[in-house]
């Protein structure tokens, strides 16, 4: 496997003390090379959402350690795009205003943003029109509908230019079709990007269409049950999506969940 640019190893964590103890993530091996999609699906309570925790350092580990980029994580993970179900748009700020908002917080950005704010302002414009939304720079998250509010929500995660991008369910609210446009308009910019990626999801479809792996997590305590590599050519297309090899693969993955949901 290339290089990992993110690298847990033989990691365990435990929510609750005492006789409330319960063992979330139990001696976990997941590594992402860089440039690598990686899709995380399971039962409910399976740790997808532990796992984006320690990842980006809002959770320390038990036991074992998680690498990003080679360096320990030991607390909150800077350069790290989020992308969640809900768009999480501020609502009193304009579409292009909200992505801006990583030039403002994240460093160094946010010390040169005074002096560059024409050139992050020119790439955010620009990122805004990659995604079909150059002409709704200037509208409030209230006059989005939800798939273009999440459009604005993966601007922002990517605007800065992070290595490692985490989305968490970001297509969860919307309608079948909104997914679907929002399914490709993501792997487009992931091959045009090649950031390092990691999807929570319960969509088997999104997972299998989006991914170059992906992984089975088991009911709790989370453990990798199955890594399956998926090597349908890419451009991946909607249409793509009723071949054999796509629903076979699905149902392969889909059977694995169920045998250890029992």
């Amino acid at each position: 496997m290339p290089e990992a640019y993110v690298d847990l190893r033989n990691v365990s964590l435990v929510y609750g003390e005492g006789d409330q103890q319960t063992l979330a993530i139990d001696r976990l091996d997941l590594q992402v090379a860089k440039g690598e999609f990686v899709a995380v699906v399971g039962p409910s309570g399976c740790g997808k959402s532990t796992l984006m925790k320690l990842v980006t350092g809002l959770l320390e580990p038990d036991a074992g350690s998680v690498f990003v980029d080679g360096k320990l994580v030991d607390g909150p993970v800077k350069h790290v795009g989020m992308a969640f179900q809900n768009s999480t748009l501020m609502p009193w700020r304009t579409t292009l205003d909200n992505v801006m908002l990583p030039f403002e917080i994240v460093a160094p950005h946010k010390h040169q943003l005074r002096a560059k704010k024409a050139d992050y302002e020119d790439r955010a414009r620009r990122m805004l029109k990659e995604v079909g939304l150059g002409d709704f720079a200037h509208k409030f998250p209230w006059e989005l509908s939800g798939g273009m509010q999440q459009r604005a929500n993966v601007c922002r995660a990517l605007v800065h230019e992070p290595k490692l991008l985490m989305f968490d369910e970001p297509f969860g609210a919307l309608d079948a079709f909104t997914r679907e446009e929002l399914w490709s308009m993501t792997q487009r910019l992931w091959m045009e990007h090649r950031f390092s990626a990691i999807l929570v999801t319960h969509d088997l479809r999104e997972a299998v269409f989006l991914a170059d792996r992906v992984i089975v997590l088991s009911s709790r305590p989370g453990r990798v049950v199955l890594d399956r590599r998926i090597d349908i050519e890419r451009p991946r297309s909607v249409a793509g999506m009723y071949d054999a090899v796509f629903g076979d693969i699905v149902q392969e993955i889909r059977s694995k969940i169920v045998e250890v949901r029992e």
